[in-house]
């Protein structure tokens, strides 16, 4: 056995894929935006002081994604929310519903998911 490596095999671009991953990503955004972003968003606009939480939550994610090498588009969004949902549902937590949440006192997953769909939003990923 040798240790030479294995060239690449030449893979075709999909596009079709590409179309797909996108519309599924806008889908879950979209999800994202009626379960939580909604009423994350307008509490944010009534109240200054949550506002420039979520915006310093967005911030966040966009480093994140952009030292990641990725576009802040519907696709890195999508991703990034599905990973905040699953460390959250790791801990045994379930998603907090809007009726649910303080807003004066919300928590992390809750800001981080209202900066997302704040970003989707300002990047017209829905």
């Amino acid at each position: 056995m040798n240790n030479e490596l294995t060239p690449a095999v030449p893979v075709a671009f999909d596009a079709g894929y590409l179309a797909t991953a996108e519309l599924d990503a806008r889908f879950h955004l979209d999800q994202v935006m009626a379960m939580i972003g909604v009423d994350g968003l307008v509490e944010a606009l009534a109240q200054p002081f949550l506002l420039a939480r979520v915006d310093q939550h967005a911030a966040a994610v966009r480093e994140s994604l952009i030292a990641a090498g990725k576009a802040i588009d519907p696709i890195s969004l999508a991703s990034y929310a599905r990973s905040v949902i699953a460390a959250h549902e790791r801990h045994g937590r379930p998603l907090p519903t809007p009726e649910s949440v303080d807003w004066s006192d919300a928590d992390w997953t809750v800001l981080r998911l209202v900066a997302v769909c704040h970003l989707a939003d300002a990047a017209d990923a829905f």
